[in-house]
């Protein structure tokens, strides 16, 4: 790009950009940062919908009330009550962040928090650069004249910069020895969400691939190809693209861990990809002398190679510059970032605006110094108090479980042994890390929002492969302590808790505890249950990869995933498209016996107490209520459509009234007759 044409983009951005602040200013109040967390409580009778019989539907009578009250934001692709914790907490982060970027006296974890965050804050700056942060790098690729070269450039590539250039690798540990981290190298390669955006027929995905098409044209032009140009090298990039889809397990393909563990030798990578040099590749990513490893996909990389051989050169320079600029643009000035939204999230997700600076920016934040920001986090939200009764709640649901799993009528001795030794291993990490991680090494300016993604980037890209030699970590987390989630870890056997996610609404303090266990329990026990799902299962009480269970005992717990995935399989997500319960089924397991799980352990913490009804519901009824209301949830159809391709979770309304249609002790609770909606027959079993 000449100096004249980049001046004028980066006037351009910064009028836009003003533009766009003084019409967001005049349409919408500003949001503040907040001191203190707002609270609402994990049973909220103002979300109910007491029109709708709650035998007929009991996800509308929870969240029914919610879902009017809670219209979707503009910046967000759907709206929920995790979501909207989520939003809370960034707001009460963005507290903190704002005061550490102004503070004169600040600790180091201070400075480095709000550094970054005053640099990504900086928007002028940001605008005024226009796409210089990248000049460099993209003039590097466009001097890659002859094939060796380009190829040598995706292994500096993978070092350097973030971005999906045709493959990935790193290290983690191996399914069938935890003990050990290894190198894998894994698909990748794909600017769509998933494989099977290239490969449907239906009009929606053709309209969709097109659209994908004037997006990377439209990203090519604005970086200073011209535009015809621009056309046909995109129409390359999607020829390319497309052939590593078809090359590309399925999401359900990839639940079997079997199917993605493939140890081999350097040499025998390299036979079936010799257009690498493997040695030299791991050399540069940090990780020399490498003699084996688990490549997760063969059949893909046997199309990597037939990609880089045979695609002309051309082509294969423009796909390694778009897809650097397409990982760079939400860095960029205002119209690379809006480029960027205006697909991934408009005319992907539904989302009609972008989302306030200030969420981007505690995000990036979270994202790259997510444990020196948690630091911050936890010493402000989460209370020793809450600490030890979410722990206690955790071992009352795996008494719970030892209970259930010694009396299965359906499975041997030998199973019971092995999974009971399993789950008395299971780690419980509540809360955050018992040591935080050191971010002394990474640089933070802040006046270098780019320059400060990247080295963060190759700070933790650092990290993971030092990992290789080393004991594995089993201390670490997988998640940020702010993070509204939660996980179970089948190579670590552990559950992760944040801080983020044992907040009220999820889990509140100041009320009874029949809607906590509905609420938190049930997300306890749908953790411990992945420990027996259809992935988690194929583990041992080591974390490997390990068959443990009689042929017998397989099949009797295959029929009972069947039941489930045949009776998830009949709910829409949304217009004609149903739940692909073979993908979803793990997930929806794990709601149905984490359920189960929570109810027991409070039946049993509550066993001998008169308890009394609270706002008109019996306590019975309020556990179940409170399981349901951590759902409520609104999302555009645009994003459902997406997420029935890509995520492994049903929708809301699914993961509760499939859970409690085969469940007797709901429908005692409400008195639900036979033959209504909420009264499954046959019933699924899980335990």
């Amino acid at each position: 790009m000449t100096a004249k044409l980049s001046a004028a983009l980066a006037a351009a951005a910064l009028l836009t950009a003003l533009h766009l602040v003084a019409q967001s200013a005049a349409q919408q109040p500003a949001a503040q940062p907040i001191q203190s967390m707002p609270y609402s409580p994990s049973l909220d009778v103002t979300s109910l919908d007491r029109s709708v019989d709650p035998c007929v539907d009991f996800y509308k009578f929870s969240c029914g009330g919610w879902q009017k009250n809670n219209p979707i934001p503009a910046d967000q692709s759907g709206w929920s009550v995790y979501a909207k914790l989520g939003s809370e907490n960034q707001q009460f982060l963005w507290g903190i962040l704002d005061t550490d970027a102004k503070a004169k006296d600040r600790t180091p974890v201070q400075q480095k928090v709000g550094d970054y965050f005053a640099a990504c804050m900086n928007t002028i700056a940001i605008n005024a650069l226009g796409d210089k942060p990248v000049q460099s790098e993209l003039a590097r690729i466009d001097a890659l004249k002859t094939r060796p070269e380009l190829i040598a450039a995706i292994s500096r590539l993978h070092h350097e910069y973030a971005g999906n250039y045709f493959f990935g690798s790193g290290t983690d540990q191996d399914a069938v020895d935890s003990s050990a981290m290894i190198v894998e190298v894994e698909a990748g390669g794909l600017g769509l969400p998933d494989r099977d955006y290239y490969l449907k027929d239906d009009a929606k995905s053709v309209t969709l691939r097109q659209q994908y098409v004037a997006y990377v044209q439209q990203l090519l032009t604005m970086s200073g190809e011209p535009a015809d140009r621009a056309k046909s090298d995109a129409d390359a990039i999607l020829r390319i693209e497309t052939a590593l889809a078809k090359a590309s397990l399925t999401r359900v393909d990839r639940r079997d861990p079997h199917n993605t563990y493939h140890m081999m030798t350097i040499g025998e990578l390299g036979k079936i990809a010799p257009a690498f040099d493997w040695p030299n590749y791991f050399e540069i990513q940090g990780a020399p002398g490498v003699a084996k490893l688990n490549v997760s996909q063969p059949e893909f990389m046997k199309a990597v190679q037939a990609e880089l051989t045979t695609e002309p050169v051309e082509a294969l320079r423009v796909y390694l510059r778009f897809h650097f600029l397409n990982a760079a643009a939400p860095l960029l000035a205002h119209p690379f970032e809006q480029a960027y939204f205006d697909f991934y999230s408009k005319t992907l997700r539904g989302v009609p605006a972008m989302p306030p600076r200030w969420k981007t920016c505690t995000r990036a934040v979270d994202r790259n110094l997510g444990e020196a920001l948690g630091q911050e986090f936890v010493k402000r939200t989460f209370s020793a108090d809450t600490k030890a009764k979410t722990q206690q709640m955790t071992e009352q649901i795996e008494t719970a479980m030892q209970h259930e799993i010694e009396n299965l009528d359906w499975m041997s001795p030998e199973t019971k042994q092995e999974a009971l030794r399993k789950l008395h291993v299971i780690r419980n990490k509540i809360g955050y890390p018992d040591q935080w991680r050191d971010y002394s090494a990474l640089e933070v300016k802040p006046d270098d929002y780019f320059g400060n993604a990247t080295r963060a980037g190759r700070f933790e890209d650092a990290r993971e492969w030092h990992k290789l030699g080393k004991p594995v970590d089993l201390n670490e987390w997988g998640m940020t302590p702010p993070t509204v989630n939660a996980y179970f870890n089948p190579q670590m056997n552990d559950i992760n808790f944040p801080a983020g996610v044992l907040q009220p609404p999820l889990y509140d303090p100041k009320i009874d505890d029949a809607p906590n266990y509905g609420n938190t329990g049930a997300t306890i026990g749908h953790e411990l249950t992945h420990a027996f799902d259809d992935e988690g299962r194929q583990f041992d009480a080591k974390g490997n990869l390990r068959d443990w269970w009689t042929p017998a005992d397989a099949k009797g717990f295959e029929d009972r995933i069947n039941c489930v995935r045949d009776q998830y399989a009949q709910f829409i997500v949304v217009d004609d498209i149903h739940i692909n319960s073979k993908l979803t089924s793990g997930e929806d397991v794990a709601d149905l016996g984490g359920t189960l799980l929570a109810y027991i352990a409070w039946k049993k913490q509550t066993a001998g107490q008169q308890l009394a009804s609270v706002e008109g519901f019996t306590p019975d009824q309020r556990f179940w209520v409170g399981m349901a209301q951590w759902a409520c949830e609104n999302e555009r159809p645009e994003n459902l459509r997406v997420s029935a391709i890509t995520d492994p979770h049903s929708p809301g309304s699914a993961r509760i009234n499939g859970v409690v249609s085969n469940l007797p002790e709901f429908q005692r609770a409400f008195s639900c007759k036979a033959g209504q909606p909420m009264v499954h027959a046959p019933t699924c079993k899980v335990w």
